[in-house]
């Protein structure tokens, strides 16, 4: 069938609104202690839960009655499960559940937050990371819920990824100190609860995902310890540190809790861990023996949350492609089943675009990266050259991935199928590309990661693979403070800007933001009053009158991270100044969307916007 032609910017796509609202949201995946029951968390509107299937019968609903939803940070570290019982984390408690029918059990009481619950090898305790008016610790509490839990480590700023060795005698886990985040340096820490000692790492030498062998011989880890990662074990009995892989990306910025990119195998032969090159995953095998490394191939291009069967060897994930949407997966003798879709999977190949990774030179002479998507429809074509959404990650220590794009959090394919290119910067300071290329930032957020979307949108203009006309700029958090500053520092060169909950003042940020980044701008731009000069330069909201072009800009009304005040302030100057905007603050909504209402009205409104401002204005 011949395509229709249609103007860029106004194809039709089944790549709906709702479509993006009814999306299931994947977060992490476990195995029961029987090997048979895989137990994963599943986002629902703005609704997390616990749902598990063993073998071939029905998956099932094993919470619903209490939300599954860590407060601790940006979350994650949502349950653990060992034999029958599953704990999670929901507001400022932890509650138990068995596995087969039963509700709920709250066996903490109701203070502070927390999160990452790891339960005892005799099922008897439970350890979780715990915060109470600014001060962590890791807190061990009874699974029956009749003592008050007690403190087991205190002192750091912030704990991660507590674990348990096989005996019982024995936890380890990261923490760290501010000012440095978890990707800047940690100190991974091992205790027989009398004494505790620091294994490895220092302010300058992150550390990642401690796992102890099933046989109790070896403890594992993820270091960067120079440009690159490497997997260590270390020997319990001889205290030998040895290098299983290095030289890889390995590890990913550990801004929410519970993240897992290796995985011992049941039987301590091996261990599954995930490769990152240049935003794309692969699956590999190490064998501990002699170190002989197996890549697994799987049609997957962004996995997370490996999970090794205690008793066999499969191994469970959460894996997706451009071509495959997020799901539940269990990887058996070389072949991958699906357990668990996030979506339906019946979208025309056509409308969900593969990226093409691209690079392009700073000024400096430092490669930066993208990738790349072109418009797609099965339906509709264009002539001349299309609009260009340049899309900014948050963080701004993230990564844009090679995933599926048909998602509220990753959504390029909903505008290449509508005629749009869409390029995702990976700018420096971001992760994946080595530790050089994101400690480039330090002090130069607002210059460099600016510098480089403006001329990653050049470079495609340049390619002609965009509108000079109608180029926009879009980003979330860190990727919105991008957008503000894109605009103020280069009037006129995009034609609109999307701004999601983006910061605009750096000064109130200071004052305002959760603990988790309360010293992230020393590094990002400098401390005050001494640097109060380049404080102000990127701050937006100070030059606003340099604003000319149309502005977008959403926020949740309970976010925790960016205040909405600073959406509003950046507004009140738009308004002041005349300048074409929209404003739009979500009931209901924190540091991103997660009720399907919500992600449904944002994308009806930005379509909109962008055809009023970009395709007609």
């Amino acid at each position: 069938m011949s395509k229709k032609t249609l103007p860029y910017g106004l194809w039709n796509s089944p790549i709906t609104p709702a479509l993006l609202g009814r999306k299931i949201r994947l977060n992490d995946v476990q195995w029961a202690g029987d090997g048979k029951t895989l137990i994963w968390v599943e986002g629902r509107s703005g609704h997390n839960l616990l749902v598990a299937k063993t073998g071939n019968d029905a998956e099932r609903d094993l919470t619903g009655d209490v939300p599954v939803q860590p407060t601790l940070g940006y979350g994650g570290g949502e349950f653990t499960t060992r034999a029958k019982r599953a704990v999670f984390a929901s507001g400022g408690r932890l509650y138990k559940i068995p596995l087969s029918k039963g509700l709920s059990r709250p066996i903490t009481p109701e203070f502070g937050q927390l999160a990452a619950p790891a339960i005892s090898p005799d099922g008897r305790r439970v350890l979780y990371v715990h915060s109470y008016e600014g001060q962590d610790s890791l807190a061990l509490t009874n699974l029956d819920g009749e003592n008050f839990p007690q403190k087991v480590a205190q002192g750091a700023d912030f704990y991660m990824q507590p674990v348990w060795h096989p005996s019982g005698e024995k936890i380890a886990w990261v923490e760290w100190n501010h000012p440095q985040m978890p990707w800047d340096g940690t100190r991974l820490m091992l205790s027989d609860f009398s004494e505790t000692k620091i294994l490895a790492g220092d302010a300058d030498t992150p550390i990642f995902q401690p796992e102890f062998s099933p046989d109790g011989r070896y403890l594992s880890y993820i270091v960067q310890d120079g440009e690159w990662d490497s997997l260590v074990l270390y020997d319990l009995d001889t205290g030998k540190k040895q290098i299983l892989i290095s030289d890889s990306v390995l590890m990913m910025p550990a801004w929410v809790q519970g993240l897992r990119t290796h995985a011992w195998s049941f039987d301590s032969s091996h261990i599954f861990f995930l490769r990152n090159e240049k935003g794309k995953h692969s699956l590999w095998l190490v064998e501990v023996r002699n170190g002989k490394e197996t890549e697994i191939k799987t049609p997957y291009t962004h996995i997370t949350q490996l999970a090794a069967s205690p008793e066999d060897s499969k191994l469970a994930f959460i894996g997706e492609s451009p071509q495959i949407a997020q799901e539940v997966v269990i990887w058996n003798k070389g072949e991958c089943k699906t357990v668990k879709r996030s979506m339906a999977d019946n979208l025309v190949p056509d409308y969900l675009p593969s990226p093409e990774a691209i690079e392009w030179l700073a000024a400096d002479g430092t490669t930066v990266h993208g990738l790349y998507f072109p418009p797609s429809s099965a339906e509709f074509k264009s002539e001349g050259l299309p609009p260009l959404i340049v899309s900014i990650h948050g963080g701004p220590t993230s990564q844009k991935y090679v995933q599926h794009n048909a998602n509220s959090r990753n959504d390029a394919a909903f505008f290449t199928s509508r005629g749009f290119g869409v390029l995702q910067v990976n700018y420096r300071g971001g992760t994946g590309y080595g530790r050089s290329y994101m400690l480039t930032l330090r002090k130069k957020w607002g210059p460099l990661d600016v510098e480089d979307a403006v001329n990653g949108a050049q470079a495609l203009v340049d390619l002609g693979l965009a509108d000079p006309k109608r180029l926009v700029i879009m980003g979330g958090s860190a990727g919105g403070y991008t957008v503000l500053n894109a605009l103020v520092h280069n009037p006129g060169f995009f034609k609109a800007g999307i701004a999601l909950y983006a910061v605009s003042n750096l000064f109130t940020l200071e004052m305002d933001t959760h603990k988790f980044e309360s010293h992230y701008n020393a590094s990002l731009v400098g401390t005050l009053p001494e640097d109060a000069e380049f404080y102000k330069e990127w701050s937006a909201v100070f030059h606003a009158d340099k604003i000319r072009d149309a502005v977008a800009v959403f926020h949740g009304a309970e976010d925790k991270a960016v205040a909405p005040s600073q959406s509003e302030t950046i507004v009140a100057a738009l308004r002041a100044n005349k300048v074409p905007h929209i404003y739009r603050v979500y009931e209901g909504e924190g540091h991103g969307w997660r009720k399907a209402e919500t992600i449904e009205t944002f994308y009806q409104e930005v379509v909109e916007f962008l055809r009023q401002y970009v395709i007609f204005g």
